[in-house]
């Protein structure tokens, strides 16, 4: 990896560009998954490289259905594994959750490097290795899945962009949390609970949210999920970016 000094303004920018690039060039990232990351990180510059209240306010919530599933799954794929496999193993154990690995761009070699890296941090049950059930309405092999995992799971975290299997997943009756930068995407527009941050920052703020809520009664977390606004909430997202063009205008 190129020695990027600690001193230099776009130091955390510069490094997670390092780690997809290097985990493309191991087969756990697709090259497409370049394009997505460059997308993500161009939105990312506009909210201030932060986590904004919209955004903590989605995580408080992810934090509370997730606590409140019977059986959630944290849906894994290239970039997710790059970028965040260690803070999605953390939050897994925390709530407790189980992972999948679900990926567009399939194929046996990419599962088994995703997999022996996850099971190398110390993940012993991971489903989507051995697929034996599909999403309904999908034909991409994003529709893979397995029965114990996503197939029969309640709630689904969808780290980044994810438009068409969110839907899909929607359409069977699951709370879906997508994580994803762009607040126009079909992903975002779609899911349950969208947050708008990066995928570094909100995995381990859900994570926060866990045990702030680990004592809460569940009639508490019901609540807030109830009272959550998927629309209301990117509009808020939206009007805070507008504020920050037009401040920096």
């Amino acid at each position: 990896m190129h020695k990027i000094p600690k001193s230099h303004p776009r130091y955390h920018s510069l490094m997670t560009r390092e780690l997809i690039s290097e985990a493309m060039k191991r087969g756990i990232v697709h090259e497409t998954g370049l394009i997505a990351h460059g997308r993500g990180e161009a939105f990312d510059y506009l909210f201030g490289e932060t986590t904004i209240p919209q955004a903590d306010f989605a995580e408080k919530i992810a934090a509370a259905a997730l606590l409140s599933a019977k059986n959630p799954v944290i849906s894994v794929n290239g970039n997710v594994t790059a970028l965040a496999a260690d803070e999605c193993i953390s939050l897994a154990k925390s709530v407790p959750a189980t992972l999948e690995v679900n990926l567009f761009h399939r194929s046996p070699e990419r599962v088994k490097k995703i997999a022996a890296v996850l099971r190398k941090k110390g993940v012993t049950t991971l489903y989507g290795v051995h697929p034996d059930a599909r999403i309904p309405g999908l034909d991409s092999d994003r529709a893979l899945c397995e029965k114990k995992g996503i197939y029969t799971a309640d709630v689904v975290l969808v780290p980044l962009e994810d438009g068409d299997r969110c839907q899909a997943l929607q359409r069977m009756g699951k709370t879906v949390i997508a994580i994803d930068l762009n607040p126009l995407s079909r992903t975002a527009q779609s899911a349950t609970i969208t947050i708008v941050d990066n995928v570094t920052r909100a995995v381990p703020r859900i994570e926060w949210w866990i045990y702030k809520f680990k004592n809460a009664k569940r009639s508490h977390l019901e609540k807030l999920i109830r009272s959550w606004d998927n629309t209301e909430n990117l509009e808020k997202v939206m009007c805070f970016l507008s504020k920050r063009l037009n401040s920096l205008s």
